[in-house]
């Protein structure tokens, strides 16, 4: 899937309710288009964020933090 985040900085769900399966999924964030909006420069022009889901019942929320020259992750709740 394809999602566009929104003002807030969030997107849709990124697959329908039920999904996903068990599995290891990669998210592929496109961060030099947003900061090149901004007018800045970034070293990283994109993050790939790696993980597993063991339970497909749980919610997931995976946040990204960026700044121009660095960024975090963590699985939120």
């Amino acid at each position: 899937a394809r999602r566009v985040t929104d003002a807030d900085g969030r997107c849709q769900p990124l697959v329908a309710p039920g999904q996903p399966a068990a599995g290891t999924y990669k998210l592929l964030f496109e961060t030099a288009p947003y900061w090149q909006g901004l007018g800045h420069s970034s070293f990283y022009p994109y993050v790939e964020v790696v993980f597993t889901v063991t339970d497909p019942a749980q919610k997931l929320h995976v946040p990204l933090l960026i700044s121009p020259y660095s960024y975090t992750t963590y699985r939120g709740s």
